[in-house]
């Protein structure tokens, strides 16, 4: 399985009295660098943070975000029905006795200690519920990367098929090629001399084929391209090995521009070099 590096992932949860929002965002990097941001209540997390995503991550750039939200109604606050009701009783028994008793208002009994109280947070509950979170907002970082892994594994794939395609042309123009070139020289021979040193002309052509001869050149693409097709197949963490052939890749196709003595490999050769640079950007993001 390939995997970009590039993907964002939320993963949401409410639960009585407060909420959580996990929010992941991951680029292109080197290696992996993961940067939380933890609320003041769950700073005590970032250990096992960074652990959890170095087991579900190899690179990339990755920010982790949390947001914590405790509710701000009446769920968040507890009242004490009991003392409510003695309070009451005691009111109106003080009524009872005070001549001309008025009205008991609620807010004054709401002010008495102990009628309302905030619901204690659980912090260990928290902490356990944010890393089970946490584990959701991976899983669904991992499944987009892969998705997209795809995609570019596929683009990759199409690159191969025209740099096959541009050996191939040059293959078949070799000869062609070489033929022109034995002409030329033999023309260029004829010019200077009338009768030709058989001798001198093999020579000339020796040198010429020296300076033409890009099979070797051409072997090497071949295997390049199927060793990235191998390791494609292969997936996994590739893109470090993937760029290593990339550069291989490009390499020789400068080598076979500068041995171009014809406009036909000149061009198979520069396209060569579009293809490789597209798969190039395209590798930076795959994991």
């Amino acid at each position: 399985m390939i995997c970009s590096m590039t993907a964002f992932a939320r993963a949401d949860r409410h639960l009585e009295g407060y909420s959580l929002v996990w929010e992941i965002k991951a680029v292109n990097h080197r290696y992996l660098e993961v940067s939380p941001r933890l609320p003041d209540a769950l700073r005590a997390l970032e250990n096992g943070v960074r652990e959890k995503c170095r087991k579900a991550l190899a690179r990339g750039k990755v920010e982790v975000t949390l947001r914590y939200q405790q509710d701000d109604s009446e769920a968040s606050l507890e009242l004490n029905e009991e003392l409510v009701k003695q309070l009451s009783d005691v009111s109106r028994r003080v009524g009872d006795i005070v001549q001309h008793p008025g009205q008991v208002n609620p807010m004054e009994i709401l002010r008495y200690p102990g009628v309302l109280s905030t619901r204690q947070l659980d912090v260990e509950l928290l902490q356990n519920e944010s890393l089970s979170l946490l584990d959701e907002a991976l899983k669904a970082l991992v499944d987009t990367r892969r998705r997209e892994g795809e995609q570019l594994g596929q683009l990759i794939v199409d690159r191969l098929d025209g740099i096959g395609t541009q050996i191939e042309i040059v293959k078949a123009a070799i000869p062609r090629i070489k033929d022109a070139q034995r002409e030329r020289l033999r023309t260029r021979i004829q010019d200077v001399i009338d009768s030709p040193d058989p001798d001198r002309l093999e020579q000339e052509l020796v040198m010429l084929a020296q300076k033409m001869d890009v099979d070797e050149e051409l072997d090497r693409l071949v295997t390049h391209v199927s060793e990235v097709r191998r390791i494609l197949k292969k997936g996994g963490h590739i893109g470090r090995r993937l760029d290593f052939l990339m550069q291989e890749l490009n390499r020789e196709a400068n080598t076979l521009a500068s041995k171009s003595v014809d406009s036909e490999t000149t061009a198979a050769a520069v396209e060569l070099k579009v293809l490789i640079e597209q798969m190039r950007e395209q590798i930076q993001n795959i994991e």
